[in-house]
């Protein structure tokens, strides 16, 4: 091989993963501002001072917006003490609230914080010491002002699924008399993270109503806490068939983006709470923090005109659970997007966690199973290998002939590459074959990297003796450094660079670089590269054994 361009290519690698582990930050899109319109001011009628807007019922009467001035009194006749609704499924205990008919808890079944067995299971509500939860919803132009913790009705006090029901509703309720009513009509299914839920409003007054709802996804982030630098925590939505995910820290008074907003909420490194709306074309999304580090992502939908004595409805559909790729993309609204595999290198990453996870289901380890699928690369690749070690062979075969060369024509750069050339020529020996297996591996090496990285597949997924989380580093860097002693080996069995005792001595030093670079990198990526070299080698020792 051409040393040169082996360093090249090597030098290469090293900038790119340099720079994704320095560089690349998680996908921002700035905002889209929305702007309010002078006829979305709320205002009254009856007996609170009114205006009127533009427009009219089917009656023709005028639609009246009416100010939130309604005094508190009154608003909670069931007021009395918080209910907690527990809803237990295979997949998840959740836990509602009377109180802004919201949730309180919910806690994943199937995960762990970390590998102990005793380790609590994965919680996604947190909000701290604050009082608002998750899921509650607001009506900012409603004709009275509906406190988000009011204390709502619950039509069932528990929901469990052993009785084999394929879907459950519950409802919460609360009214005003001669105003509105309002219910929340949860609808949860056993074998789904993603849930429904359909917002209805009853208009109990005697005018046309204009209103519409924002749901929420409160979530409390300590300040204080160092987060992976791989990772974000926060708000993220999908605005125009784009990922736009905002940084906690420079949050603050809200800020709008939309409409078009396919799906919204909070998300973590492996798990997600999204709203997904009914209209997002008429959705916006919207995203503050407050004083107390209390983090919102709220969707806000269109309005909504309520003739008298009729209802209105907003409608979502609510997934709250692990970032899993196939859970994600049956929701077809790009929610797996949620997932960080990279832009560029996608499309191969999708398939290699796909390949891991077939082939998990007949090995029952992650670990055996990115060492089968690295046999079965290697074996995809061979005949391509056999063409770059052999070309090796030839070119050290050539050593000799390319020192005269560069010894006559020394001070004739043209003309050496010229006679160069046609030496290769004349033995039928390409320099670039040596290096074109390496390229086309490449992409397999960032594929399986970032699959590795941010699938949830390999969360916490053991291998054997001290490797018990493929995703994260070898805890004591022992696969690194048998890896790099494995590149040295691969260094020695090569053609050494005739002429240049530099590139020499650098050569000898990639694997070096190579192992520190290794250190930090997910134990599974390394365990794949750790054996790509030993089944290199082997077939290394094989070409040269059988070329003479």
């Amino acid at each position: 091989m051409d040393k040169r361009t082996f360093l090249a290519i090597a030098l290469s690698l090293i900038l790119l993963m340099g720079y994704q582990y320095f560089f690349q930050k998680p996908h921002v899109q700035p905002p889209v501002e929305t702007t309010q319109n002078a006829d979305d001011t709320v205002a009254g009628t009856g007996n609170v001072s009114g205006e009127v807007t533009g427009e009219r019922n089917d009656a023709g009467q005028p639609v009246i917006l009416r100010q939130k001035t309604l005094t508190e009194q009154g608003k909670n006749e069931g007021e009395g003490a918080e209910k907690d609704i527990v809803v237990e499924g295979p997949l998840y205990i959740a836990v509602f609230s009377s109180r802004g008919a919201g949730v309180k808890s919910f806690k994943l079944k199937n995960y762990r914080k970390d590998m102990s067995k005793d380790s609590p299971l994965v919680e996604l509500v947190d909000i701290g010491g604050n009082t608002n939860y998750p899921l509650t919803t607001t009506f900012p132009e409603s004709s009275i002002d509906i406190p988000v913790d009011v204390l709502y009705e619950s039509s069932l006090d528990s929901i469990d699924f052993t009785d084999g029901v394929n879907s459950k509703e519950l409802v919460f309720s609360w009214s005003y008399p001669g105003e509105i009513r309002v219910d929340k009509i949860y609808t949860f299914y056993p074998d789904k993270y993603s849930f429904d839920l359909e917002v209805r409003l009853t208009n109990l007054s005697g005018t046309t109503i204009n209103e519409n709802a924002l749901i929420e996804w409160n979530r409390y982030v300590d300040p204080s806490k160092k987060t992976d630098r791989y990772s974000h925590a926060g708000p993220v939505s999908y605005v125009k068939n784009k990922v736009v995910s905002t940084k906690v820290k420079k949050l603050g008074a809200k800020e709008f983006s939309g409409p078009d907003v396919s799906w919204g909420g909070f998300e973590t490194k492996y798990f997600i709470a999204a709203m997904i709306p009914e209209q997002p074309s008429l959705t916006n999304f919207i995203v503050s923090k407050d004083s107390k580090d209390m983090v919102s992502a709220a969707l806000q939908g269109p309005k909504n005109i309520i003739p008298a004595g009729q209802s209105g409805t907003f409608r979502y559909v609510l997934y709250v659970g692990p970032k899993e790729y196939a859970g994600l993309e049956a929701q077809n609204v790009g929610l797996e997007n949620s997932v960080d595999l990279g832009s560029w290198i996608k499309w191969l990453a999708i398939p290699l966690i796909k390949a891991l996870k077939w082939i998990d289901n007949y090995v029952h380890n992650y670990g055996v199973a990115i060492i089968i699928l690295t046999i079965l690369v290697k074996i995809l690749f061979w005949p391509l290998g056999n063409i770059s070690y052999r070309s090796m062979k030839g070119m050290q075969k050539l050593q000799p002939q390319m020192k005269k060369l560069q010894e006559k024509y020394k001070d004739d750069k043209a003309r050496l590459q010229q006679e160069t050339m046609a030496l290769y020529k004349a033995n039928k020996v390409n320099p670039m074959s040596g290096c074109f297996p390496m390229l086309i591996q490449l992409p397999v090496f960032f594929g399986l990297y970032r699959a590795l990285l941010y699938s949830i597949e390999l969360r916490h997924a053991p291998f054997i003796f001290w490797i018990q989380d493929l995703s994260a580093k070898d805890p004591y860097y022992i696969t690194p450094i048998i890896m790099g002693a494995t590149m040295f080996l691969q260094q020695k069995m090569s053609p050494q660079p005739g002429g240049n005792e530099m590139q020499a001595k650098m050569m000898l030093w990639m694997p070096v670089i190579f192992t520190f670079l290794f250190l930090n990198f997910p134990s599974g990526l390394v365990i794949y590269w750790l054996f790509n070299n030993v089944l290199s080698i082997g077939q290394q020792y094989y070409v040269n054994k059988r070329t003479p």
